[in-house]
């Protein structure tokens, strides 16, 4: 039996709840790679930029999920691979969400989140990609040379032949 001697760097908790990653059992969950996305949401300040900018216009008095709850357990749940939101009935009672999304009870139901994103317009999209590009230039210190944005998924123009590009399968 392998026997580790490494310090574990513990994850920061929630409120009361300790986060502790062993293989000794436990409250056990399959989806604990959502935790690390928090750790990097934490770095990076990502999700409470984006949150800040979008408009609610829900009487905040009345809501049990705030934006910023809602758009953390939606965008962790595209991670995680739950694309549809019918998916989330299931996945918000996971103590691994609740804890990335740093809640002590259940997460949003699919309702929420349908009326959380059939409000988005074109405004809070043009927020997130303003704070996507802030993130993105403030990672440099010096500009980069060169910078090329290529948004088409074709080799067309001077680099390729006009063909769609296609993986190839081994």
């Amino acid at each position: 039996m392998t026997h580790c001697t490494g310090q574990r760097e513990p994850l920061a908790p929630v409120v009361r709840r300790r986060i502790d990653v062993s293989f000794d059992g436990g409250a056990v969950t399959s989806d604990t790679g959502v935790l690390l996305l928090r750790q990097v949401g934490r770095k990076l300040g990502l999700p409470e930029s984006v949150a800040q900018r979008l408009k609610d216009p829900r009487a905040s008095g009345r809501c049990a999920h705030s934006v910023l709850h809602l758009l953390r357990q939606r965008v962790y749940g595209l991670c995680q691979g739950y694309e549809d939101l019918n998916d989330h009935d299931t996945f918000r009672h996971d103590l691994a969400l609740q804890t990335a999304c740093e809640r002590l009870s259940p997460g949003a139901a699919n309702p929420i989140l349908c009326r959380l994103e059939n409000h988005m317009d074109r405004s809070a999209a043009l927020a997130v990609h303003a704070v996507l590009a802030e993130q993105f230039i403030a990672s440099f210190s010096t500009p980069p040379d060169p910078l090329i944005l290529d948004f088409d998924a074709t080799l067309s123009g001077p680099w390729g032949s006009g063909r769609p590009v296609l993986p190839r399968l081994l």
